[in-house]
């Protein structure tokens, strides 16, 4: 898809820094070297539509043979998906899934019931040194499909929308916005879309969802006339229309968003629920071991090693 006027944001816009609601700083951790950079769920804030978890990884350097090694690990209730900017990941799961992901497309796993995966780095990416530089999201499920069969779906770079204009351009990962639609199977009204921005160049949010959020990958947006610097995740005032507007050095931004859900809900470890009493049943399920007789089983192909339950 090529030009698109929604992208044009023309007159000046009255946003006021009222606009922004809730302004998030992810909170850094380092995972042997590896630096992942949380920004939901935050202490003001759980969720942004559905969207109930958001990590930035990387990025990171890797020396020939060493890579990332996610061991097979479960999930419930949520959606996870899988973004890269830079490096490769190998995606494996309990539903038969093997899948290597590239940047610039998507992988999209719904856990439903439960479901199990690992991601690493594929082999070919470690015959050298490489990097690694991704966004991972969950998107917390409705009521009624919290307990649906696990599926995946990868969707290649080229089957997901580009949105372009003069010095603006907008991959729509998943979702509806600016006119265009997202090829993967969702359960709730939704969007997300990598943005890319030349410097000076003033850009609007979708406002035809309930809630948004946009998070600076890198660079700077000034909203106005603040300036707000990467890495920073910003919730916005629902109704209002907001124009950014990028840094001298240009700015990358994931925006998220979409239809608040029914209620909030319960997180442990990987797990996500409206009802405590399902994050029991998959603590106690997973603690079991007892693969492919309850709710999870191992990836056909990875199943030599698994995380562990915690505590």
């Amino acid at each position: 898809m090529s030009w698109n006027p929604a992208l044009s944001p023309g007159c000046p816009d009255a946003t006021s820094l009222d606009s922004i609601e809730t302004l998030i700083i992810p909170r850094s951790r380092d995972i042997g070297g590896f630096e992942v950079r949380r920004a939901l769920p935050a202490p003001k804030r759980q969720m942004v539509g559905p969207f109930i978890f958001f990590d930035q990884a990387g990025p990171a350097e890797f020396l020939t043979g060493k890579g990332i090694d996610v061991q097979p690990h479960p999930h419930i209730g949520l959606g996870t998906v899988t973004y890269l900017f830079r490096g490769d990941l190998h995606h494996r799961d309990s539903i038969g899934s093997d899948q290597i992901i590239r940047p610039g497309a998507l992988n999209w796993m719904v856990a439903g019931r439960g479901v199990s995966h690992s991601e690493r780095t594929s082999q070919a990416g470690r015959q050298g040194p490489h990097s690694l530089f991704a966004i991972q999201t969950w998107l917390a499920l409705p009521e009624q499909h919290e307990d649906m069969a696990p599926l995946f779906e990868h969707h290649g770079e080229d089957s997901l929308p580009m949105i372009e204009d003069e010095g603006v351009s907008v991959r729509l990962i998943l979702g509806t916005a600016y006119g265009a639609k997202a090829p993967a199977t969702l359960f709730s009204e939704t969007f997300y879309a990598d943005v890319r921005l030349e410097p000076g160049r003033r850009f609007p949010m979708p406002d035809e969802h309930e809630d948004r959020g946009l998070y600076i990958v890198d660079g700077s947006v000034s909203i106005a006339g603040q300036t707000f610097d990467a890495p920073q995740m910003m919730v916005l005032r629902p109704g209002d229309r907001i124009t950014v507007e990028a840094g001298a050095r240009g700015a990358r931004l994931m925006i998220l968003g979409g239809a608040t859900l029914g209620g909030p809900r319960h997180i442990w470890w990987n797990f996500v629920s409206s009802s405590r009493e399902r994050l029991e049943a998959a603590k106690e399920d997973w603690r079991a071991q007892n693969w492919g007789q309850g709710l999870f089983d191992l990836p056909v192909d990875d199943h030599d090693e698994f995380v562990p339950l915690p505590g």
